[in-house]
């Protein structure tokens, strides 16, 4: 630990379940409020990812008093060790940090502690990370943006989830069209996912788009493939990509294949021959 910054806060409300945190009103009542050490908070910051244990929940709370007490957030990226858990495979009930800390042979002095379930979510993160290195899983680390008003107000974005996000995204290659067993990804290829798979969707996602390729909410003939761990999907994307003579692969063969995607012809690149020497009058 390099630096820390530990206090009680005076939220000026009721402060809720004091039979969970223990809080009472009195206790809180000549504590700082967080306009008084956001200084600190902004230093602790500045230059790292944010990472917390259900990150958009956090990052929502700090945002939001960062904004009224007129302060920056320096977050540029934030990492969430529920989702990190969650790609890890640990054949645990369920991504408690109680259970994560359990499981790892974490202590915890003193649960619901802010300050002591930081430090049990230090002995978590490292257990996950050397997890996550053994088994190739990428880091769930995902970027967030602000916005400094001509007023110099300064608004921090919420996060959102990151499928809703890279469905919106466009694709800076053409769609070279569909997959073809034994041959390459090309980059481009429009990608779908069924619920039938092994990995998050949203480590597959950020594999896509990492590659070049073009993430898609639907499955139709425009569909490159769709990444399908049932050999006979009933129902849903696996289902319709039968159907439509899409191909579907599992993510394990997804896995293999995106290691090794060819370049495909940018949108930059592209030009409509067919429109040369042709004069156009438009109304």
């Amino acid at each position: 630990m390099e630096q820390s910054v530990v206090s009680l806060l005076n939220p000026g409300v009721d402060p809720g379940p004091t039979h969970v945190h223990g809080l009472t009103a009195a206790m809180l009542e000549d504590q700082p409020e967080f306009g008084d050490i956001v200084g600190d908070v902004v230093e602790v910051l500045r230059g790292r990812t944010l990472v917390a244990h259900n990150v958009a929940f956090d990052y929502a709370f700090l945002a939001a008093e960062a904004e009224i007490a007129g302060a920056e957030l320096p977050v540029d990226t934030v990492m969430c060790t529920v989702e990190l858990a969650r790609r890890l495979d640990l054949g645990i009930d369920n991504l408690r940090l109680e259970t994560l800390a359990a499981h790892w042979g974490v202590i915890q002095q003193r649960p619901h502690d802010a300050f002591d379930d930081a430090m049990v979510l230090t002995g978590v993160l490292s257990a996950a990370l050397r997890r996550a290195r053994e088994r190739d899983v990428w880091l769930p680390v995902h970027p967030v943006t602000r916005h400094r008003w001509p007023n110099g107000r300064v608004t921090h974005d919420e996060l959102r989830p990151l499928k809703v996000l890279a469905s919106r995204m466009p694709c800076p290659y053409l769609n070279p069209g569909p997959y073809v067993a034994g041959r390459p990804l090309i980059q481009g290829m429009r990608v779908a996912l069924a619920a039938e798979v092994g990995r998050t969707h949203e480590e597959l996602v950020e594999r896509i788009l990492h590659a070049g390729l073009a993430y898609t909410d639907v499955v139709d003939r425009d569909t490159s493939l769709v990444i399908c761990n049932e050999p006979a999907p009933e129902q849903g994307k696996g289902y319709l990509a039968r159907q439509l003579g899409v191909p579907v692969v599992s993510d394990v063969q997804f896995m293999d294949c995106v290691r090794r995607v060819v370049g495909g012809t940018g949108m930059e690149e592209f030009t409509d021959l067919t429109t040369v020497d042709h004069q156009l009058a438009l109304f």
